[in-house]
């Protein structure tokens, strides 16, 4: 879904001068979509024109404040989201040996974790509560196992939640 969700931005921003309008929403999970066509709820978004440069750009003159303090201005009055949070190791599908009841997890989460959100994993459908995006669950033994991640907000609201990953942990008997 995030390949999708990227390629359409992409696409979007593309085609800013055959496009007329844009569109920007937010689901009841917290994740942000685009759409060439309006949602309900959704808000319009003014898309850069493209055009033909003939040199150097330079701000104009009449602007009180600079580009960077205008996108900061803008960035201010936007929600925070997160773009991606995926399971980077274990890699989905994985096979683990002798990992002796402790798995080291690594998510993937763009931009970072903000100050105050916390990360919630389900590994096998139970919640764990979990200290940043690189830790240790113990207790995980043979056989096959899911796991899937979320960043929650100080009122615990559902910011972002990654794909489930399923990998599979293996021990060599040791013949007596």
């Amino acid at each position: 879904m995030q390949i999708r969700l990227l390629s359409a931005i992409g696409l979007i921003l593309l085609a800013g001068g055959v496009l007329a309008q844009a569109y920007r929403w937010v689901d009841k999970d917290g994740v942000v979509h685009y759409s060439d066509r309006p949602e309900p709820g959704a808000e319009e978004v003014q898309l850069p024109v493209s055009r033909p440069s003939s040199g150097p750009t330079t701000p104009a003159a009449s602007s009180p404040y600079s580009r960077s303090e205008e996108a900061a201005q803008s960035d201010a009055n936007q929600p925070f989201s997160y773009q991606s949070l995926s399971i980077a190791a274990p890699a989905s599908e994985q096979t683990l040996w002798n990992i002796e009841g402790v798995l080291n997890v690594s998510l993937s989460l763009q931009p970072g974790l903000q100050s105050g959100h916390q990360v919630r994993v389900y590994f096998d459908g139970s919640p764990r509560m979990v200290s940043g995006t690189s830790f240790q669950l113990e207790e995980v033994y043979r056989g096959a196992h899911n796991l899937q991640a979320e960043v929650i907000d100080q009122a615990g609201k559902l910011m972002i939640r990654s794909e489930p990953s399923r990998f599979y942990v293996q021990q060599n008997a040791i013949a007596n």
